[in-house]
């Protein structure tokens, strides 16, 4: 197992243990399933999109719950009774699902729509207006100001 150490990291920084936590715990579930396979895709750079490929999913067994930070993707199949069928193979994953996606700060779910067994969930960054850098000017500085006036005709240079 790869394991990356970020001790000599969070003993230099301040503030960043949630990120270090992410990356660790990011690590672990790396090793876990793979099942509905995603595709993550920026559109612009407050947008994204999240498309999970769930085939045999109808949109009322699928839930999405978005929480500060996490956004959670489940896929609950009703338990069958009756049997389907003597399968010979049985290659179509029809199986419960749960991922996990961590969000950044301010990012939340636009839109969520469901075709042709593609899940699409629109995301976007809205940075709060008092969270956006600002100019700050600075006091106590001397204001340089603009002194209009007619030039000498000494001074002129005339072309010849």
């Amino acid at each position: 197992m790869n394991r990356f150490d970020f001790t000599p990291y969070r003993r230099t920084t301040v503030g960043f243990d949630r990120l270090f936590d992410l990356l660790e715990n990011q690590a672990r579930a790396a090793q876990g399933d793979n099942y509905p396979p995603f595709n993550i895709e920026r559109n612009s750079d407050d947008a994204y999109r999240v498309t999970i490929a769930v085939a045999g999913f109808k949109a009322e067994e699928i839930d999405i719950t978005a929480q500060q930070n996490l956004l959670v993707v489940s896929g609950r199949k009703p338990a069958e009774t009756e049997s389907r069928g003597n399968f010979l193979h049985m290659g179509i994953a029809n199986r419960n699902f749960e991922r996990r996606f961590e969000l950044a700060d301010f990012v939340r779910v636009s839109d969520a729509g469901l075709e042709d067994g593609l899940l699409t969930i629109d995301l976007v960054r809205e940075v709060p207006e008092a969270m956006k850098p600002k100019k700050i000017t600075i006091s106590g500085a001397p204001k340089l100001s603009v002194v209009e006036g007619k030039a000498s005709e000494e001074g002129d240079v005339k072309a010849a």
